[in-house]
């Protein structure tokens, strides 16, 4: 039997935003089919989620750009994993983003290393590909 890499990933964005039109952009560039779905419009459940987050702590699970991080009403010290996650589930924009699915593989954040060995292709590390830049137009984090 012969291996064929997986050359499709699902891709969980907040539509809109150009740091993650800038991820898709250089997945294709490589060859990679790319699913978009919203990630905020996808009715989420604990155990979907839980799978995303596998062996990250809370901090490395949290969209560091939300706004609610960025005007002081979120307090992650206040949460544990479990509970971050039910205030994901009512409030999505606090989830990393993206959230990626190659085969069985469920990924949080866009970690090029990962994903070159996962999808066989050696993507450089471009500057500001996980930045959301002030630059860039796109609202709610």
């Amino acid at each position: 039997m012969v291996f064929t890499p997986h050359r499709r990933i699902v891709f969980y964005e907040k539509t809109g935003c150009s740091g993650n039109a800038r991820q898709k952009a250089l997945l294709r560039e490589y060859g990679i089919e790319v699913e978009v779905r919203s990630l905020l419009e996808t009715p989420w459940d604990k155990p979907t989620l839980e799978a995303f987050f596998e062996g990250l702590t809370p901090r490395e699970m949290l969209n560091p750009f939300a706004p609610q991080l960025k005007d002081g009403t979120f307090k992650l010290a206040e949460y544990t994993k479990e509970s971050l996650i039910e205030a994901m589930i009512r409030t999505p924009i606090l989830i990393r983003r993206p959230l990626l699915q190659i085969g069985d593989v469920k990924l949080c954040g866009f970690d090029i290393a990962r994903l070159n060995e996962l999808l066989h292709v050696t993507m450089p590390v471009p500057e500001n590909i996980n930045a959301c830049l002030s630059s860039d137009a796109c609202n709610n984090a």
